[in-house]
């Protein structure tokens, strides 16, 4: 009696994949010897020499004692006379702080102008998506931006930015419609 077996597609494809991970696997049964003995030949080899530190050269010192010259690193008796805490433009610390005025002012967009003439309102988009309608004479941005004046196509501002002396500075900026 001669009996055939049927193998099936499916039970055909489930024997050579196991075959064919039995013979990946008997490749991983050789052992790591050779990594072992690769690995003691590297650490065997002799290393190249690191090359010394460079000396530090140590500078001479130089003290301005005298009177014709002045500090380079310290500021004159003009810087120091202008620059007087009491002198110059200061933020109102008495104010309220506007919506507007907690982002910079590089990230708010001028996205158009409401009305005519001296009643004309600016639309301001802020980085979070909201509209804010502005006017000359509120303030915009970190640096204490004051709307100085407003076209159809842009706004002019004054900001006062420390001049790092303990002073402040005025800095005209301005957004121009549609400008990022």
């Amino acid at each position: 009696m001669n009996k055939s077996i049927a193998i099936k597609p499916t039970q055909a494809a489930r024997l050579l994949i196991m075959l064919t991970a039995a013979v990946v696997l008997s490749g991983c049964t050789r052992g790591m010897s050779d990594l072992r003995s690769w690995v003691a030949q590297e650490k065997a080899k002799k290393g190249v020499p690191i090359q010394p530190l460079p000396v530090i050269k140590t500078f001479e010192t130089f003290k301005y004692d005298d009177q014709d010259r002045r500090d380079p690193f310290s500021p004159s008796t003009a810087e120091l006379q202008t620059t007087s805490s009491t002198s110059g433009p200061r933020p109102d610390a008495n104010r309220a702080k506007e919506p507007l005025e907690m982002f910079a002012l590089d990230s708010l967009k001028m996205v158009g102008t409401v009305g005519v003439g001296a009643n004309m309102e600016v639309l301001i988009k802020d980085p979070g998506g909201v509209i804010h309608r502005v006017h000359v004479n509120e303030y915009m941005g970190q640096n204490y931006g004051h709307i100085t004046a407003i076209s159809e196509d842009h706004i002019d501002l004054v900001e006062l930015v420390s001049n790092g002396n303990g002073g402040w500075m005025e800095r005209p900026a301005s957004i121009a419609l549609g400008e990022q």
